[in-house]
Order: structure tokens, then C-alpha cells, then sequence
């Protein structure tokens, strides 16, 4: 299956630098995949130039003379950057020119140009951003992230129906595990919006798991983990900065003296092997499902192999028709509740 994806040439905190080099290695190893680079066509050509690569049938340019900058607040963009290079990409995932788009830009500015110019699947009220974690025995998918602060019962069980026709699709597995996060397991736990849509996933057609708590995230106990974006935010961003803060401790106890530093030249192979495994670049870009549309956004700090796996994340949304999964759900949703 021959598949365009559109990108974001000028977003994140280094533009054309991480997005063009992403670009140009990914389809030296996908031969059936096209890319358009969308931005300020100067720019990207001097990147592909410093990298003695040029234009060609599966590699275009697309120019757009506006960027959305990490300040720009996302009412304002959606309303008075309609040529940037944001909403281009998304533009031409609307028009049908290309199969994702992807972005590594302001985060709320692109939830507000997809949802304005893409619109909602049919039954879902809500986009979510969903991502990939690390587990014990694997990786969990989590949503929502932030895209709804304040949700209802209906919400999260739309975001369940979402994670899970997104993971039976890349993953290929037919019955998903789904876990609903919470203070604890017993179904007395929670405020009453989480023990409302504990029903309404009890009652569903999912493979509903049950309550799970904040460390069955990384114990993979479930498939997917749903929350309101509010929560999810939370404990993502916690989650963060605590491996960075136990990368900042192994540092600074193997630099303590001449004893530790000969000590951690012999953990060297032990500690780029835990790196490698727990390397979050691995797990870039986040789904914002529920468009009409496939549309991943990119860490903003993200480097050009951190920006590959946000690529081929899009790929793979595309080659296993994860938009019509989730419409196919929602119908027999809709129609088991008529």
C-alpha cells in the first residue's frame, strides 16, 4: 500500500534540522512510502541541499508561509495562520493529498486546526491524545493526555473505544485488555464520573478489565489505560521527570570518585542496555484519535530518529485502517444502545 504522509517541516524546537534528515531516512528504508515536507520552502531546501538530497517523485515540497510558534496561543493561530505550515499539513490530510500528517509544533494549536478542519468521527464528541508507554513485559497505550481537562462518563468510554480499536489495529489483537485508572481497584473507588463510566464499560462490547491504579501503567496489566486529560497529563508528566531525576542520580553516584567512575566503565554494557530500553524516543508521537483523520503529534524536543518513530506511528495508524476500526465500533455502539 503506497501511503503520502505530510509533515510539519518547521515544528518543534528545531525544525527543518530533525524534521528533513527524519524524512529522507525513513524513505531510504520504505520504499512504498511519500513524504511531503510543508514550510518555508527556503529552509527545507537548504536542509536537503546540506544533505545532498533533493526533491523527486516520493519526496515533495510543499510551501507554506506562516509558522505557529510555541507561544502562539491556539485560538490565534487557527484564526490568523491559515498558511502555516501546521495547518497546510493538516489541509492536505483533509483534501485527501496525503494519508497523515504529522507535527511536532504547539500541541493546543494543533488540536484546534485538526478538530476546525478535520472534524469529529461520527459518535465522538471529543478528541483524545493518545501515546505509548513502557511496561514490565512490553508497552501500554494511555489517553487521554491533555486534550480534555473535564470529561464525562460518556467521554472516557469513547476514549476506551478509541485505544482499543488502536491497539487491535497496530497490534493486531482482537480483544484489547482496557483498564480504567483510579485511586484504586474496588468498584466503591473514585469520584462518581469514573464509577459511572465503570458501568457503561461493564456494559460495553470491550474487553473491559476493570479499575486499575497508577503503577499498573508501567506493570502492563492492561492494553490500554483510559483517563480524563486532566489525570493523564499528570501522570505522564510525573512520570517524566522521574526518570529524569534517577538519570540525574546514576550520574552523579557513578561521577563520585575514582572507584565509581572505574565502576561504572564496567556497567557501561548493563546501563546502555536499561538506556535502550527505557529510551523514550522509541515510544514518539501521540495519536490525537477521534479525527477524521490521521494526525500524530511529535515531541517538540524530539531528534531525527525520535522523529522517525513518530513517522512510521502515522504509517501503521494508516496501513491498519484505524479510523474506520473505531467508526465501525461506534456504530455497533449505537446501534446495541438503540
Amino acid at each position: 500500500m503506497e501511503i503520502t504522509v505530510a509533515v510539519d517541516a518547521m515544528g518543534g524546537d528545531h525544525g527543518p534540522h530533525v524534521t528533513v534528515p527524519a524524512a529522507l531516512a525513513y524513505l531510504s528504508r520504505n520504499p512504498e512510502i511519500n513524504i511531503v515536507l510543508v514550510g518555508l520552502e527556503p529552509a527545507i531546501e537548504a536542509e536537503l541541499r546540506a544533505r545532498k538530497a533533493s526533491v523527486g517523485p516520493r519526496l515533495r515540497v510543499r510551501h507554506a508561509g506562516e509558522v505557529v510558534t510555541m507561544d502562539d496561543p491556539p485560538a490565534l493561530a487557527l484564526r490568523n495562520k491559515k498558511d502555516s505550515s501546521m495547518r497546510v499539513t493538516i489541509d492536505l490530510v483533509k483534501s485527501g493529498e496525503a494519508h497523515a500528517g504529522i507535527s511536532a509544533g504547539n500541541t493546543g494549536a494543533l488540536m484546534a486546526m485538526s478538530r476546525f478542519v478535520l472534524k469529529m468521527l461520527p459518535g465522538i464528541e471529543r478528541p483524545a491524545i493518545a501515546t505509548v508507554l513502557p511496561t514490565i513485559n512490553g508497552h501500554t497505550h494511555v489517553l487521554d493526555l491533555g486534550a480534555n481537562v473535564d470529561c464525562g462518563a460518556a467521554h472516557l468510554l469513547q476514549f476506551a473505544i478509541m485505544g482499543a480499536m488502536l491497539v487491535s489495529a497496530v497490534e493486531h489483537k482482537p480483544a484489547p485488555t482496557v483498564g480504567l485508572l483510579n485511586i484504586g481497584e474496588e468498584d466503591i473507588k473514585g469520584n462518581e464520573v469514573v464509577k459511572e463510566a465503570a458501568e457503561l464499560l461493564r456494559g460495553s462490547r470491550l474487553n473491559f478489565y476493570g479499575n486499575v491504579e497508577g503503577d499498573d501503567i508501567y506493570k502492563g496489566t492492561t492494553d490500554v489505560v483510559v483517563c480524563d486529560g486532566f489525570v493523564g497529563n499528570v501522570a505522564l508528566k510525573t512520570s517524566e521527570g522521574l526518570v529524569q531525576m534517577l538519570a540525574t542520580f546514576l550520574r552523579q553516584e557513578f561521577k563520585r570518585n575514582l572507584f565509581t567512575r572505574i565502576a561504572g566503565l564496567v556497567a557501561l554494557p548493563v546501563l546502555k542496555a536499561f538506556k535502550d530500553r527505557v529510551d523514550h524516543r522509541r515510544y514518539n508521537g501521540a495519536s490525537l484519535l477521534g479525527l477524521r483523520g490521521v494526525i500524530i503529534k511529535s515531541h517538540g524536543s524530539a531528534d531525527p530518529f525520535a522523529f522517525e518513530c513518530a513517522i512510521e506511528r502515522a504509517v501503521e495508524e494508516v496501513r491498519n485502517g484505524v479510523l474506520r476500526r473505531i467508526s465501525e465500533q461506534m456504530s455497533l455502539m449505537t446501534a446495541g444502545a438503540a
